[in-house]
């Protein structure tokens, strides 16, 4: 595995090695080793979500898992592609609120490991976009939080204007308005 860095020290995009032939493909999607290796330490994925979205343009995010159920995520593309966004969300941090983004592709097999404190969301840049992701935190509902895809302060270039959004995605707030608890 190639661990490439992002703009936040903990962030990574990772390059699995791939074996094609004419049958396929076969890579390793995570490796604890190679994670150790590269200065990660042990993650204990809890459990894994698979999203599908239909249509090209349809925007999830950005959210995110309040303290004590903050989660670190590993997401890579199995079908489709999608412009991949994260936010540094920890007020104390020297990057808090800039942003990175990449593109996440099952053409690229490359997925990215997002520590806990940064908000997260993706657009599909195709249709039939899938997205697996492990957490190393269950889900609480109570803890769902997020901010606006479209905040101002943010300038996020999305390869949408208007995308396909849930009617939650709507109403989040904007970063100024988000009181951060990292």
């Amino acid at each position: 595995m190639k661990f490439i860095p992002t703009l936040f020290a903990d962030a990574w995009i990772i390059e699995p090695k791939v074996f094609q032939d004419n049958r396929g493909f076969f890579l390793e999607s995570y490796s604890q080793r190679a994670f150790a290796e590269q200065g990660i330490a042990a993650i204990d994925f809890v459990q894994d979500n698979h999203s599908l979205s239909r249509e090209k343009g349809v925007l999830r995010g950005l959210h995110l898992q309040l303290p004590p159920h903050a989660q670190t995520k590993l997401l890579r593309v199995t079908a489709g592609a999608v412009y991949d966004v994260i936010v540094d969300m920890r007020k104390q941090s020297p990057t808090y609120g800039k942003w990175d983004g990449f593109e996440i592709s099952a053409a690229n097999f490359r997925a990215v490991l997002i520590p806990q404190g940064f908000a997260h969301g993706f657009c599909t840049l195709a249709p039939d976009t899938e997205v697996l992701y492990k957490v190393d935190r269950f889900y609480e509902p109570k803890a769902d939080s997020g901010i606006r895809w479209n905040d101002p302060w943010l300038s996020i270039p999305w390869p949408v204007t208007s995308p396909v959004l849930s009617a939650k995605d709507q109403q989040l707030p904007f970063l100024r308005d988000f009181v951060s608890p990292f």
